[in-house]
Parts: C-alpha cells; sequence; structure tokens
C-alpha cells in the first residue's frame, strides 16, 4: 500500500509541476506570474500577521 501512496504522490507533484510550468501564448508560464506577484502578497501577509498580534481583524 505504501508503494502505491507514493507512486500516486509522485504523480500529483509531476502534474502540479507540469501545470505550472507550461508556457502560454505569449511563452510565460503561471509561476513567472505568482513570482511577480510575490513581493505583494508577502507585504498583505506581514499586514495581517501584525493585525492578528494586535488582536485586531486583517483588513485584506
Amino acid at each position: 500500500m505504501g508503494i502505491i501512496k507514493t507512486a500516486l504522490i509522485g504523480a500529483a507533484v509531476y502534474g502540479a509541476v507540469q501545470y505550472l510550468t507550461k508556457k502560454d501564448a505569449l511563452g510565460r508560464s503561471r509561476m513567472d506570474k505568482i513570482r511577480e506577484k510575490a513581493p505583494e502578497l508577502l507585504e498583505k501577509a506581514k499586514l495581517a500577521a501584525s493585525d492578528i498580534k494586535a488582536n485586531r481583524v486583517p483588513n485584506i
């Protein structure tokens, strides 16, 4: 049973990597888009974390 579970997890990871790195018509992948948005998302996460630490509802 362990080898089947490992094979299924490996197949899922392989599929996810293929999905994220597939190029669109403009030659950009989904991973490129995620990398561009990363600084903005990190800033939002930091603000939400500081709100939570101050016992406030995060304003996202």
